[in-house]
């Protein structure tokens, strides 16, 4: 779509992207009747995010010195929003660009918005409620009554199916995810693999426990979800949720949820992890997975960790906006309701 500023393309694109300014300001207004305030993150970070497979876009910060210091475009304006938490702030949101390398499609763009929000004291069930709003603000702004992303169709109005993962891998792919994790949440490759075997489904050799249960994931899990009705995808494992905290009744999973509409994926809410220690920890596990699998590491923003240990218990939740807008406008691609999208290389 290099092309897209060409008179007869963009009037094709015009009616999306203006359904997307009127979807943003009804979230916006809905924002303020919640009693959020806006906040605007810095994108230049010392750490873009500390998970494995995510990729940031690098550059160099030189000082007045004429020193250069490495620095990263955020993935995520979270560690950012969390430190405005810690700071005494109690219910805010951000519409944030955020980069990601490696990333490029009908449903990614290397560039593109996110609506993150966080609320103090409330659990990470109020996000869920949260989202259902969104879904229906998001139809009525594009003039619709259903979500579409090619022949798959969601109606915004319904009540979504709330799913927890290992339901969802029992009934989309007849795996046992439970008897692949220990007590305290450790996984066990060996297991998972063996469940996989039995139930028709390829495995490598070398495959790591999280390797198979995205496979897993990807190819059995998500098609299935967010037809018909919006799901939330809830409870996943530990090991699959660097930044949540564990479920009171269940430490092997932890209180985190996607957010599913016509198969794709929308939003990624947490109860938040505020045990910096813990914290720590686990971005050191994601950073020691990244260097043996990519061969390079991301820092870790030591004041985030600071910041983390006089945070208030929270629930956060980062949404793609562009592709909310894209669902609500049936459009064939994220580019085609972004204004002006990134150059094709």
């Amino acid at each position: 779509m290099n092309d897209w500023w060409r008179p007869e393309r963009h009037e094709g694109r015009r009616p999306a992207l203006l359904a997307r300014n009127r979807i943003q300001r009804a979230i916006r207004g809905w924002l303020e009747d919640e009693g959020f305030t806006e906040v605007d993150p810095a994108a230049l970070a010392v750490s873009p995010g500390n998970e494995a497979h995510l990729h940031a876009f690098a550059t160099d910060a030189v000082g007045n010195d004429g020193v250069a210091r490495r620095m990263y475009l955020h993935t995520s304006p979270e560690f950012a929003m969390k430190k405005l938490l810690a700071a005494g702030e109690t219910r805010i949101a951000a519409f944030a660009h955020v980069w990601r390398n490696r990333e490029r499609g009908v449903l990614h763009s290397p560039e593109f918005t996110m609506l993150e929000w966080y609320r103090t004291g409330a659990p990470y069930e109020a996000l869920m409620a949260d989202c259902t709003d969104l879904l229906r603000l998001a139809a009525q702004g594009a003039g619709g009554a259903e979500l579409r992303f090619r022949d798959r169709v969601c109606d915004p109005f319904a009540a979504p199916e709330r799913l927890s993962v290992a339901d969802a891998f029992a009934r989309y792919a007849g795996v046992d995810l439970g008897a692949s994790l220990r007590a305290d949440g450790t996984t066990d490759a060996a297991a998972l693999a063996g469940q996989m075997a039995a139930a028709g489904l390829r495995a490598a050799a070398d495959d790591t426990w999280s390797d198979m249960f995205s496979r897993v994931l990807i190819e059995k899990i998500e098609p299935q979800l967010g037809m018909g009705r919006a799901t939330i995808l809830d409870r996943y494992p530990v090991a699959e949720a660097a930044l949540a905290r564990p479920c009171p009744d269940d430490p092997r999973f932890a209180e985190r949820f996607e957010l599913y509409a016509c198969g794709v994926e929308l939003a990624n809410g947490f109860g938040e992890l505020t045990d910096a220690a813990e914290q720590r920890r686990r971005f050191t596990a994601e950073m020691d997975e990244k260097a043996r699998v990519y061969g390079h590491r991301y820092p870790l923003d030591e004041d985030f960790l600071a910041a983390l240990a006089i945070m208030p218990a929270a629930s956060g939740i980062a949404l793609g906006f562009d592709r909310l807008v894209m669902l609500a406008t049936a459009a064939p691609s994220i580019d085609s309701v972004i204004w002006a999208p990134v150059p094709h290389g």
